[in-house]
């Protein structure tokens, strides 16, 4: 006999044997019991989530001969026939190849004859979003009204694909990502059935490469059993597919912690050596602070987090070592990351920027927070405190510029005090206040030197930021957060300045960017023009 790969021999045979799909699975079951089938249903999801799995066990429930509720016997010559691909009451159509109006209008004219030998002749139809509106369109009659004992069941992965008209006229079931924990304990059942050897970790990366499709990872196990001798370690899996492991995150997140910019690059510059896929290990870093942040707000709880408990208690232990918003920090820095590295050629630069960064910036981020906990618990030292006298708040109110109320104090000379607050000035000396900034709090600092100045209009300053930085936009308009940086602003230039914060979409020239922008204060780069 023929080999048959795990994704066939372990396909589910019952409504029982469906993972992770629980919702699906009572409701058809209840809608059997009940005897109130659609006469069309879809079903919606990923690849790889059971589909056409359960459109089979739904066809075969419908006509097996021998059934006594709603799961089929799976024994009976229509069971037989269904599970083997023959019936002739079950006819199963790809999509894909049978598009046209003309594999449509041949549909439409066999659904008139009735099943050969069970109850319901039934249509199954795959990735049924890639038929054309006019295959659609030939469709939509015999859909709304098909004859009594034809059932559609429609599967696709692109449900915002399939014309209105056609949803509107089924039943739709969403099915879900399977969750990790769950297609670990498949594949468990797998190894012990098949009687493969492999270590504990081996399952966890595996599942996790798979994106919650559970095909996906039982293809990547069968190919893992081909691929080794006796046993199947972890480092085979990682060889094969090129993953990160989970220990490699925790390791370089410890040197974030240890402010340990030059073993951060060491350990980056090994995983690139090793042939790992940037672009993925930057998405597993910023999934890894995902989990971070969960673990300290929800005290590391397995089913918010999806993975094993003995990782999720690491987690919790290594969240510990950071405050919530050095959390959000590093995840923004992260996130600018990936996009610049969409329209860089290089993805190595902007990475090594931001790993360097973030180990840097964790002392500052962790000293900041010991100051001083939350800015709305307690004015900064070095922010104005206001008068108590009546005469006192006018002063305060329309603040003269002070001596020794800011570091760097000396900078206000650049802006003299009978004249105009111009965007020039400010523009000039933009960084030094987002150094003076830093010294009051580190995260607003951070925030704010992520944006643009874009303009001034009045005494009001506008300043950009990316679509992605929505996070920064809203911390710096929290009230109080904007009242620091307009008197840290009023400090240098003896004036008042209101500030204006935007997200825009463009970008006017390529120093801007906020990562390009550290790249080249970091190398003492500038920007220069194509001949």
């Amino acid at each position: 006999m023929s080999y048959v790969v795990f994704a066939l021999k372990w396909r589910p045979k019952n409504f029982d044997e469906i993972i992770g799909q629980d919702h699906i699975v009572s409701t058809l079951k209840s809608a059997i019991e009940k005897g109130r089938l659609a006469h069309a249903y879809l079903f919606a999801g990923p690849r790889g989530v059971g589909k056409t799995s359960a459109a089979r066990i739904l066809a075969k429930a419908l006509n097996c001969k021998e059934s006594k509720g709603f799961d089929p016997c799976g024994k009976c010559s229509s069971c037989l026939e269904i599970s083997q691909g023959r019936s002739m009451d079950v006819i199963e159509i790809d999509g894909a190849s049978n598009r046209g109006i003309d594999e449509i209008r041949a549909l439409r004219e066999n659904v008139k004859f009735s099943p050969v030998s069970g109850k319901y002749k039934i249509y199954i139809i795959d990735e049924v979003h890639q038929i054309t509106p006019d295959g659609f369109n030939a469709l939509l009659k015999t859909l709304e009204e098909p004859p009594e004992f034809v059932k559609f069941i429609f599967a696709t992965t692109h449900p915002h694909k399939v014309i209105p008209t056609i949803l509107s006229r089924c039943q739709r079931l969403d099915f879900r990502r399977i969750p990790l924990l769950e297609i670990i304990s498949q594949l468990e059942r797998i190894v012990k059935a098949e009687k493969i050897s492999v270590d504990k970790e081996v399952l966890l990366a595996i599942a996790k490469s798979s994106d919650g499709s559970l095909r996906d990872a039982e293809s990547v196990l069968d190919q893992m059993v081909s691929f080794s001798k006796n046993k199947i370690s972890l480092n085979d899996v990682i060889s094969v597919l090129g993953l990160v492991e989970q220990e490699v995150l925790f390791e370089l997140t410890d040197k974030i912690i240890k402010k340990d910019a030059k073993a951060a690059l060491g350990l980056f510059n090994r995983l690139i050596d090793e042939g790992k896929d940037i672009s993925s290990f930057i998405g597993n870093l910023i999934e890894h602070f995902r989990n971070l942040m969960v673990a300290k707000v929800a005290n590391a709880d397995s089913k918010l987090i999806d993975l094993p408990q003995d990782i999720c208690d690491r987690l919790l232990v290594q969240a510990r070592e950071f405050s919530l918003e050095e959390i959000f920090i590093a995840f923004n820095i992260l996130v600018n990351t990936q996009e610049m590295s969409k329209r860089l050629e290089s993805m190595r630069i902007p990475l090594e920027i931001s790993l360097v960064k973030l180990a840097n910036d964790k002392k500052g981020l962790a000293q900041s927070e010991s100051a001083q906990p939350l800015l709305k618990d307690k004015p900064a030292e070095h922010v104005y405190e206001k008068p108590a006298k009546f005469e006192e708040r006018k002063a305060f109110e329309h603040p003269e510029p002070v001596k020794k109320v800011l570091p760097n104090d000396h900078l206000k000379d650049s802006f003299s005090e009978g004249k105009t607050i111009t965007f020039e000035k400010i523009s000039s000396s933009w960084q030094e206040i987002i150094e003076a900034l830093s010294k009051i709090t580190m995260s607003l600092s951070t925030y704010l030197n992520e944006g643009t100045l874009v303009g001034m209009e009045g005494n009001a300053l506008t300043v950009a930021f990316p679509k992605n930085c929505s996070l920064h936009k809203e911390s710096l308009e929290d009230r109080e957060n904007k009242a620091v940086i307009e008197k840290v602003v009023a400090g240098f230039c003896g004036g008042t300045v209101r500030f204006n914060f935007i997200l825009s979409e463009q970008i006017k020239d390529k120093a801007d960017d906020p990562v390009l922008r550290t790249a080249l204060k970091t190398f003492n780069g500038r920007v220069v023009k194509e001949e």
